[in-house]
């Protein structure tokens, strides 16, 4: 029996993928596991994996074509499995594809910035390892950088439908922001003791502890609106925003109350570096109930953000930097740290918000007891 691929859902709110290349030509066979095909959402580029191994058939999407979350878009066939038929409407939407003979090794991103630039890829050489092509290295054979300080005149579709969603998130979540300074010295100190096991943790690491830990306390924050109803979440997945060539994506922790501060380390760590170069798979951005941005590291000591539809809430994590404040009624230099919390009024209101960012605030100030 034929095996369906179809176009996954990588997010709760998202309602369509975009089929950017075909990774195996139509005929061709094809292992389970193997890379099939490339999408991008607004979250993210991946590599989808066949369901099932045997050959590629009945192809019904193209290249660009934007395709519903669930629709079939190709089967798989076992040996000498006839292919099922076709409708006359799908046999007059999916052309034949020219097929595809070998692959320059090249990330995602690179692939499609390539499509996008028109550069061969076959006339670039990579930077990477093994000879991998990169995004900086489709820049420099297109005669162009980052550096050079040129805007682009188009944007490419992962940061226009961010941008869709985030325009939408603004105009139909009445949002509310909520702001508080706490020190960070207990935080800076625990870092410091950790960094010897685990060279990899951060600040951001630590914030992540404290936040499920408040979750667990607060579940509204944790909750989502939907068709007029405010729906729990089974489970706290918190997603960090992370800034890539692209546009910003949001990989996720998920289960993160149940998680050691190692691993929350480790794992925050490899999904960073993956985002960073093309590489998330569909699992690492789905399940997120809760969002951190972080923008101490430019320097930022605090900023108002946009929720992340159709997440509640939203923190913004700002700078370090050492402040006069009074402890105990004497003025006393302490590192100190702004949290702003943007929240969907709809789901929580300003004392549950409030009531949910003093247990934070009271974790962060106690790093050592935030750790599960």
């Amino acid at each position: 029996m034929p095996t369906n691929v179809i176009m996954p859902a990588l997010g709760m709110a998202q309602e369509t993928g975009k089929l950017l290349r075909w990774l195996v030509a139509e005929g061709q066979p094809v292992a389970q596991g193997q890379p099939l095909m490339e999408i991008e959402t607004d979250k993210v580029t991946v590599e989808i994996e066949s369901p099932a191994s045997g050959i590629l058939a009945g192809i019904r999407a193209r290249p660009g074509q934007e395709v519903p979350v669930g629709d079939v878009v190709a089967v798989v066939l076992a040996p000498n499995e006839p292919p099922p038929p076709a409708s006359t409407e799908t046999a007059r939407a999916a052309a034949p594809l020219p097929p595809q003979i070998g692959r320059a090794p090249a990330s995602p991103k690179a692939r499609r910035l390539a499509q996008e630039l028109g550069v061969d890829l076959a006339t670039v050489a990579g930077s990477g390892p093994g000879g991998e092509i990169s995004a900086a290295d489709i820049m420099n054979a297109k005669g162009s950088s980052q550096a050079s300080g040129a805007l682009p005149g188009a944007v490419d579709s992962v940061w226009r439908v961010m941008a869709d969603r985030l325009t939408r998130s603004w105009t139909t979540a009445p949002h509310f922001y909520l702001a508080r300074d706490v020190s960070a010295a207990r935080l800076v100190a625990r870092r410091g003791q950790l960094q010897p096991q685990v060279p990899s943790i951060t600040y951001t690491d630590l914030v992540i502890v404290a936040v499920a830990k408040a979750l667990r306390q607060h579940p509204r924050l944790n909750a989502r609106w939907e068709n007029g109803q405010i729906i729990p979440s089974g489970q706290i997945g918190i997603g960090v925003a992370v800034t890539t060539e692209t546009g910003l994506v949001v990989p996720v922790l998920t289960r993160t109350d149940e998680r050691s501060i190692e691993d929350i380390a480790l794992l925050r760590f490899d999904l960073v570096t993956r985002a960073q170069a093309g590489r998330l798979r569909p699992e690492d951005v789905a399940g997120g109930t809760f969002t951190i941005s972080n923008l101490g590291m430019y320097g930022v000591d605090a900023f108002y953000p946009i929720l992340n539809p159709p997440q509640a809430a939203i923190l913004a994590v700002g700078r370090i930097t050492d402040r006069v404040v009074a402890v105990h009624g004497i003025p006393a230099v302490q590192p100190m740290l702004t949290l702003t919390l943007s929240c969907d009024h709809r789901v929580v209101d300003g004392a549950g918000a409030a009531q949910f960012l003093d247990t934070l605030a009271r974790g962060i100030e106690t790093a050592g007891d935030a750790v599960p």
